[in-house]
Order: structure tokens, then sequence, then C-alpha cells
């Protein structure tokens, strides 16, 4: 008889590939709808507050959260969540849609973090649904015009399929060193397209986005994970790649025509670290 345990175990280990897959960018068409004319201005003075307060820039070029300081500000960002969730979305402009979008989905992933903190990862949160679910982005905690929505819906199912812009990956923060940073400014329809140019060349110019060792370029993990966003191949991923570097790695990207490794820091992106309590 195989003893449930070995069953478990066995299962972990055939889908464990399948816990850090991307999820595929599918359109919600229900959130296609736009408007042409501002009407509404939605408010994101909290968040820009809150940003310039609790994100600092560590030695390394890392912007890290003072979670442990941002805990007395649990009840402003959930007043923050609550207003945006009740926001009419459809009613704003595509470029106010999607800095609505990406503050959403930064800002809840701190309030998420705050929940639950200390810990030493997000991936520790696992709050999704699923035996084989991984941390906090499937669980659907948001209401926005009466439908649910989760971090995963945000990402792959508004902002990618809609935007179809690979420089959101620089945008959206999932609470982790291996991410790109939390900028320190609210997204709105006037800075976007300068804080996803700045977010871009940042990452990419970071060693935990690409680094070259002995010729051998090792880059973030996200560029296998999105693949398909970055050209679908490396040489789509190392063309990309080129557009931000500076003028030193542009020229050895242009020797290098393979990827040799990928990596990623899943450790929470704390100011200071945490000491996690056994769970």
């Amino acid at each position: 008889m195989t003893h449930p345990i070995t069953i478990i175990t066995l299962c972990v280990l055939l889908y464990q590939p399948l816990l850090l897959a991307a999820p595929k960018a599918e359109l919600w068409p229900v959130w296609l709808t736009s408007a042409e004319k501002v009407t509404l201005r939605p408010d994101h003075a909290y968040w820009e507050q809150f940003l310039q307060h609790r994100v600092t820039r560590s030695s390394a070029g890392i912007n890290l959260v003072d979670y442990a300081g941002a805990t007395s500000e649990k009840v402003g960002l959930k007043q923050y969540l609550n207003y945006l969730q009740n926001v009419p979305v459809s009613r704003l402009t595509r470029p106010q849609q999607r800095a609505f979008w990406i503050n959403l989905y930064n800002a809840a992933t701190v309030a998420i973090v705050l929940d639950h903190y200390p810990v030493a990862s997000i991936r520790d949160i696992d709050i999704s649904p699923g035996l084989f679910s991984d941390g906090p982005w499937g669980n659907k905690f948001l209401t926005i015009e009466g439908l649910q929505l989760s971090l995963d819906d945000i990402e792959h199912r508004i902002l990618r399929p809609i935007w179809k812009d690979n420089r959101l990956h620089y945008a959206l923060n999932c609470a982790s060193i291996g991410c790109p940073n939390l900028q320190p400014r609210a997204f709105t329809a006037d800075n976007s397209e300068h804080l996803l140019e700045s977010a871009a060349m940042e990452y990419i110019n970071h060693p935990r986005g690409v680094r070259l060792t002995d010729g051998k370029l090792q880059v973030s993990r996200i560029y296998e994970w999105f693949h398909q966003d970055f050209g679908n191949n490396e040489r789509g991923v190392i063309s990309h790649l080129r557009i931000y570097a500076a003028p030193e790695l542009r020229k050895n990207l242009d020797l290098i025509e393979d990827i040799a490794g990928y990596d990623y820091d899943w450790s929470l992106n704390d100011q200071k670290k945490p000491t996690v309590p056994d769970r």
C-alpha cells in the first residue's frame, strides 16, 4: 500500500516547476472599456506619501520597504485600497487606468505583507486557493466594479493583455529583493511613461537584473517566466536588454548570443530583516 505522504511528496515534486510558472496573458474583456476624455481624477496622494516615507534606497541600489515602521499605517493603507475599489475604473482614460492598476497592485501587495508581517518571503503567505498554490497572487481579495480580482488577474488578465508593454514588469513589485524596485512615486497618467522607462533602465543595469561573469550572461528569472513578453526567445530577451543597457553593458551584450542562466531572490524587500516566528 502506498503511503499518503509519499503520494503527496511525489505530487509536489511533479508539480513544483508549475508553482513558479507565470500564468499566460489572457484578456478579461470587461476591462477594455475606457473613457476618451478625462472626467475623473483618482487621488493617489496617500500612496505617494506612503512611498516617500517608507521606501528607501539601500547601498546596494535596491529599494527597501520599512515594513516594521509601516505597521502603524495599516489602517491608512487599507483606506486607500478601499478608496481605489470604489473608483469607477471604466470611466477613466486608458493612461489613467494603467496608473490605477499599477498602484492598486503595488499597494495591495504591501498591504498583504503588512497583514502577515514578519515573514521572510512573500511566498510564505499562502492564501491562494488550490493545493499547490504559492503565495498570495491567486486570492481574489479585491473588488472593482462588482467583480472580484486577484493580483494575478490585475497582472495577467488586465495589464499584460491590454497594454502589451513589457515595461510593466518593471513597474509591478512582488515585495522581493529579486524584483524590480518598488518605485518611490505613485504612478499617474502624466508620469507613467517616465517611470516605466527609468524603472527598466534601473533594473537592467543592476546585477540582480543582468550580469556578465567570465563572458557568460546571467539574468533575472523574470525573463524566463515572461519570455513571451520579451521576444519569446533568448535573442529577443537580449535585444530588449540592449535597449536599456548602459554603454559598457550594451557593448558587452553585443558579443552575447545566448543566456547562460537565470536566478531570482525571493527574500522580502525589507529594510530590517525580520525575526520570523515559527508557524
